[in-house]
């Protein structure tokens, strides 16, 4: 049994008033640290903001700003009644050639996949040319709600050329698509991928357990085999409260 004591934010956090760093970022960020390696983990109770205050003699308001910094980027929650919690910590996925399932799994998640769609249907214009294939008769649409620990984190939808072998909806429920098209033969070589973001709509809310108008991380990608034919076009959205991606940068030509 652990008998270590909880990490106290007012008897850990450290602030500087010296530092160009405004004294509630650097609350927030001591706090965000504390939440992301789980010296706070999911459920935890913040003091309220007079005792934390308090504590770390600061300000009231100075305290309160730290918090929604921290409410704002979906780590805390207000709730009445209840007071600040600490909620899930967001899955930073890194941008690599690998399915969401995977990385998820990697990161000591436990993923699962609701299947909406997994069907044959005629190719329209827009199919076909996500697909660079003009001419193209059907296309495989898939259409999946991904989650993490029973919560809902993003809906993945995926065009695939209909001569791919077909995924069952059981296969997609348990493992990721890259996985499967590996193991189906297909060997996965390059992708473009692009990174946006929207609000969410209704429909979009309701499957994702949002609010209308929440933020949205959106990503569309192609990928190749290393004959250079596409082999899938994937367009997803995920929630921006709980999701993030990782971007490694080398340094390269001016």
């Amino acid at each position: 049994m652990n008998s270590s004591p909880a990490w106290d934010p007012a008897r850990e956090i450290v602030v500087e008033p010296a530092r160009p760093e405004p004294l509630y970022a650097q609350v927030a960020r001591q706090l965000q640290a504390a939440i992301e390696d789980g010296r706070l983990p999911a459920g935890t109770r913040l003091a309220n903001e007079i005792d934390l205050a308090a504590g770390l003699r600061l300000s009231r308001p100075t305290v309160r700003q730290a918090i929604q910094t921290l409410v704002n980027q979906g780590l805390l929650v207000r709730k009445r009644g209840v007071g600040t919690q600490v909620v899930r910590t967001k899955v930073a996925r890194p941008l690599r050639l690998s399915s969401l399932f995977d990385d998820l799994a990697g990161l000591g998640g436990t993923p699962g996949s609701a299947v909406l769609v997994n069907r044959l249907e005629p190719a329209g214009p827009d199919a076909a040319a996500r697909l660079e294939c003009p001419g193209l008769g059907e296309v495989r649409r898939l259409r999946r709600i991904r989650t993490v620990d029973g919560e809902p984190l993003a809906v993945m939808n995926n065009y695939l050329p209909p001569d791919l072998p077909a995924p069952a909806d059981e296969e997609l429920r348990g493992h990721g698509l890259y996985q499967l098209l590996r193991t189906a033969g297909v060997r996965l070589h390059s992708a473009q991928q692009s990174i946006g973001a929207r609000l969410a709509t209704p429909e979009d809310a309701d499957l994702l357990g949002e609010q209308p108008g929440a933020a949205l991380l959106t990503m569309a990608r192609t990928t190749y085999d290393e004959t250079g034919r596409v082999v899938e076009y994937g367009w997803h959205v995920y929630r921006a409260s709980r999701y993030s991606f990782n971007l490694s940068l080398t340094n390269g030509p001016a």
